[in-house]
């Protein structure tokens, strides 16, 4: 195909209704998007605004309405389980909440080994034990101390890290990051972030955050697609966006930031 070989990831025209007759409505509306190799992308909207729903299309989690979306130029398909499988190789995400992401029930070497396994890769025991190390040093857990624990012995913060050692098993071409910093703490954060940003120049990996937070897609974004009612009202670079934004929306979420240096308006 004499396409853009740089584009992994791409939307046309993608819907999604809910509910019927009057109670129909459109959670996304006639989105399209184009996401390149390596690139860093923000979603950008509030709360309702459509972003989480479309990360779930991206996915493959939910069906869009109508639309399509393209995979390596070619029409996604997700019709078998190997279809998903496959897909999933390459399509990963993390969500907001790391404690409903996991088996409860499941020791975290299963949780490992399942990522492993879906690799499908003629490995020893011992290989095995080496690349679940390996992860887990990469975000600063030992594997040795979590490997016979369950997901509701660890953390918050060790539960999200845990998720990033799962993306760094699978070394996915497109990360979907749902709001994954929102419940740690600010130190935390950062760390995570950096983890985020190595894995990028580690794979040449995409990743989407799906976020309200204007300052993480300024500074980490190279594009910011803002979402307001299920649409995308206004996309291109995200230094562009944020110092000369253009639609009325992006101008009120701008905004709405509170300023150190200025009184804030609390009404």
């Amino acid at each position: 195909m004499n396409g853009d070989s740089s584009i992994v990831l791409e939307g046309r025209k993608l819907n999604r209704q809910f509910g019927f007759g009057r109670n129909r409505f459109f959670a996304v509306s006639d989105v399209d998007f184009v996401f390149r190799s390596g690139e860093i992308i923000s979603i950008v909207g509030e709360s309702g605004s459509g972003k989480t729903t479309l990360a779930k299309m991206i996915m493959g989690l939910l069906k869009p309405t109508s639309g399509e979306v393209m995979f390596r130029e070619n029409p996604r398909s997700l019709r078998t389980k190997a279809d998903r499988e496959e897909y999933w190789k390459s399509v990963q995400g993390i969500f907001q909440d790391p404690f409903s992401s996991f088996n409860q029930f499941s020791k975290i070497q299963t949780l490992l080994l399942d990522c492993i396994n879906l690799l499908k890769l003629k490995l020893s025991e011992e290989e095995k034990m080496n690349m679940m190390r390996e992860a887990c040093g990469f975000v600063n857990l030992e594997f040795d101390e979590l490997y016979n624990k369950y997901p509701f012995e660890l953390s918050g913060g060790q539960m999200q890290r845990l998720m990033i050692a799962r993306i760094f098993i699978l070394k996915p071409k497109v990360l979907i990051a749902d709001e994954p910093t929102s419940m740690i703490d600010a130190c935390s954060r950062a760390t995570i972030l950096d983890m985020f940003l190595k894995l990028r120049k580690q794979n040449d990996m995409i990743i989407v955050f799906i976020t309200h937070d204007l300052g993480l897609a300024y500074y980490v974004s190279d594009t910011i697609y803002i979402m307001e009612h299920g649409k995308i009202v206004e996309r291109g670079n995200a230094a562009t966006i944020l110092e000369s934004p253009v639609h009325s929306y992006t101008k009120r979420l701008l905004a709405d930031v509170p300023k150190l240096k200025e009184a804030w308006d609390l009404g």
